[in-house]
């Protein structure tokens, strides 16, 4: 293909870039894909994909080894094998990655591969290859953050790309960081029968989610076995003792292995954007409007890199925005608060929308409507009665605002309500549909009901 044949070319190939790419040819565009290293980026290598396969495993473990004779069954004796564990994780990877490899020739795409940054607003040059397009999309993700004096060595001071690639698993671990990472891992390495401590600077777990939420997981994480410590400050660490000792000021904590897991940064550093007349945030994140475009005209940009919720299904989501701008095909402007937040501890944390806190921050007008799992039947069937949904609605119209799920599949009941704000639903309208029995969705369905006070089975 000439080098200057294309309608858009993409720079990164993650969650972002490639279904980018495959909207834009079915939207008849002539499309370049630019990729360092693996089609599917973080998600699919070392974040989303593998982690979930890990925790797939140990909540299997965990359920049989601990909870079995609780359901009749009865088992001499359970044990896990990391290694065959990892090497499912990596047969699940492997199996998604072919699949994306064979979405790009399906749909007619090409991908170069290498290290690629923008030249001007047209080009992108790869080493001395150029290639030209009327459009280019900047979809270049993000990396782990490291704390200052905590750099990462693989060994005993670890990122979660480490933990989440690494063959075996230590006998203690000390997670710096309680947001969506730090409490995925917490339950991944508490489930196998590892000694967790955790570690939050701010006042409670996963501060981002509704303030009760974050309640019900410190309730379930201590009887658990998980040392919860909130408001710690981490002064810093050395290796000690064969494992690392992490000066705190509640004092030390030391174990074999230490995980940093404070968020990501942008990867917007010498790519060219400086030099194309393309902005940044102080914090490195790149300028972006609605429609994911920059003030370049030619240049959009996607994904991690511009900041917001660092998600893979945002990122997919704001890289069709950007090409249905392209094609002059729109359909609706990206909306931070439509993006559904999912976090697969145990239990599972699922929300959307806005927390009772931040509608009434708002000026809204506030009710809430709360249902508890304990008085599901699906879920006392399944022996998940921890948790609750809890609806948020303007008091005013009934405008559902935001939805906030802790407890049992909780990141599949998320997509009803985040459907419902789509449509700018009202919560007397979600309970009003006819949920299936006995189902978990009924949590929802009541707490809609709750909303107005009129649930059923509280």
């Amino acid at each position: 293909m000439p080098s200057d044949d294309f309608d858009v070319l993409i720079l990164g190939g993650g969650m972002g870039g490639y279904p980018a790419a495959i909207r834009a040819s079915q939207l008849g565009l002539k499309v370049g894909l630019v990729e360092a290293d693996k089609l599917g980026g973080t998600c699919l290598h070392v974040g989303c994909i593998p982690t979930k396969a890990l925790l797939e495993s140990s909540e299997l473990y965990h359920r049989i080894a601990a909870r079995g004779p609780e359901f009749g069954i009865e088992a001499d004796e359970v044990r896990f094998d990391y290694s065959r564990i990892a090497a499912r994780r990596d047969a699940v990877v492997g199996q998604l990655y072919k699949g994306v490899q064979f979405l790009m020739k399906k749909n007619k795409i090409e991908v170069v591969s290498g290290r690629g940054r923008l030249r001007d607003r047209n080009t992108i040059e790869i080493g001395a290859k150029q290639l030209k397009a009327k459009n280019l999309i900047v979809a270049t993700g993000s990396d782990v953050k490291a704390l200052p004096g905590l750099e990462f060595d693989g060994e005993f001071v670890i990122s979660s790309d480490h933990a989440t690639l690494s063959a075996k698993i230590p006998e203690s671990i000390c997670i710096i960081g309680a947001g969506a990472v730090g409490v995925e891992f917490a339950t991944l390495y508490s489930q196998l029968g590892v000694k967790v401590t955790l570690l939050e600077g701010l006042d409670r777990l996963v501060p981002l989610e509704d303030e009760d939420i974050s309640k019900e997981l410190l309730a379930s994480f201590k009887k658990a076995g998980i040392d919860c410590r909130v408001g710690v400050k981490v002064k810093g660490a050395k290796k000690a003792r064969g494992g690392v000792a992490v000066d705190t000021e509640q004092g030390e904590v030391w174990a074999n292995q230490l995980l940093v897991a404070v968020g990501r940064a942008p990867r917007s550093k010498d790519i060219g954007l400086e030099q194309v007349g393309v902005g940044t945030h102080p914090n490195g994140f790149i300028k972006v409007d609605e429609w994911m475009r920059t003030p370049v005209e030619s240049i959009h940009a996607i994904g991690d890199v511009v900041g917001g919720f660092l998600l893979a299904h945002a990122a997919a989501h704001e890289g069709m925005t950007a090409v249905e701008d392209i094609a002059g095909q729109r359909v609706a402007p990206m909306e931070q608060d439509l993006v559904t937040r999912c976090t697969y501890s145990h239990p599972q944390i699922a929300s959307v929308g806005l927390t009772e806190k931040q509608a009434a921050e708002k000026g809204r007008e506030v009710k809430a409507g709360k249902f508890p799992f304990s008085a599901l039947g699906r879920a006392i069937i399944h022996g998940e009665t921890g948790g609750f949904v809890k609806l948020v609605a303007d008091a005013k119209t009934g405008q559902l605002l935001g939805a906030h799920v802790v407890g049992p599949s909780a990141t599949e009941l998320i997509a009803e309500p985040a459907l419902t704000q789509l449509f700018q639903g009202d919560a007397w309208e979600l309970g009003r549909n006819i949920h299936p029995h006995p189902t978990l969705s009924e949590a929802v369905m009541e707490a809609a009901l709750a909303v107005d006070g009129r649930a059923i089975h509280i």
